[in-house]
């Protein structure tokens, strides 16, 4: 008869339960895998699969019995770090989303708001686009492999253990939200930069012929400028992306 001990059993869980319950936390948080479109038995099983795969370059973790409050601080760690990751992930996210705010304000377009009901907020017109647009860049450029690999080196830099707080005291992500506001400004300034000046080309035009109506030409005239300078910066968009995506990953290698 085949029999096993307490001791056994935990060696081998051990190993799989932590990295399964940060990558469940990252995934619940994660864009594009984390939203309400994809299963969460897809969630569950991508997880499982992680936690296994990277059993070889995972550090060796101390057996704790499942039922002990140690465990209860092991989950609450990894839940901390997991969602943190995620968060971080969907900070970039939002800088370029901010960033299709500020053009759309500059453009005009915020008057045409939309619904959207992967975030339950309202959006103008090139937010929903540049955030569709960022979307399947994070995909094309392998976004979530980068996402994965610090997953993996997060348990180098926080290996399991009994303080669960200490990566918020060392790493502090109240701080990221600064990146939403400098990459967004960082992305839409050169838009922005030719918005202005187009509209103080109409206010000059206004000045030297009153008899124009300015209302009548200037919302085709800063439309039309406003979809060519996004058709001209679209290529570029690639590199403000990965650049702030790197910077926050490396929080957690």
């Amino acid at each position: 008869m085949i029999s096993f001990s307490e001791a056994q059993i935990l060696a081998w869980i051990t190993p799989l339960v932590w990295p399964f319950l940060r990558a469940l936390a990252l995934f619940q948080a994660l864009p594009v895998l984390g939203t309400r479109q994809v299963p969460a038995r897809v969630r569950i099983g991508l997880a499982a699969f992680i936690a296994y795969a990277a059993q070889a370059s995972l550090p060796a973790t101390p057996a704790v019995p499942l039922d002990s409050p140690a465990a209860v601080m092991l989950v609450v760690q990894q839940l901390i770090i997991g969602l943190s990751l995620g968060f971080a992930v969907r900070l970039v996210f939002a800088a370029v989303e901010f960033a299709g705010e500020l053009i759309g304000l500059q453009m005009g377009l915020n008057f045409a708001g939309f619904f959207d009901p992967l975030s339950a907020t309202t959006g103008t017109a090139t937010s929903r686009f540049f955030g569709t647009l960022v979307a399947w860049l994070f995909v094309v450029m392998g976004g979530h492999l980068l996402v994965i690999a610090a997953l993996v080196q997060s348990f180098q830099a926080f290996p399991a253990g009994p303080e669960p707080f200490a990566f918020l005291a060392q790493v502090q992500p109240q701080r990221w939200g600064a990146e939403i506001f400098a990459t967004g400004l960082w992305i839409a300034l050169p838009l922005l930069t030719m918005l202005v000046f187009v509209n103080l080309v109409l206010g000059t035009v206004s000045r030297v012929a009153p008899q124009i109506n300015i209302f009548a030409i200037g919302f085709p005239v800063t439309l039309g400028v406003g979809l060519l300078g996004l058709l001209l910066t679209l290529p570029m968009m690639q590199q403000p992306f990965t650049m702030a995506l790197e910077r926050l990953l490396e929080h957690f290698r």
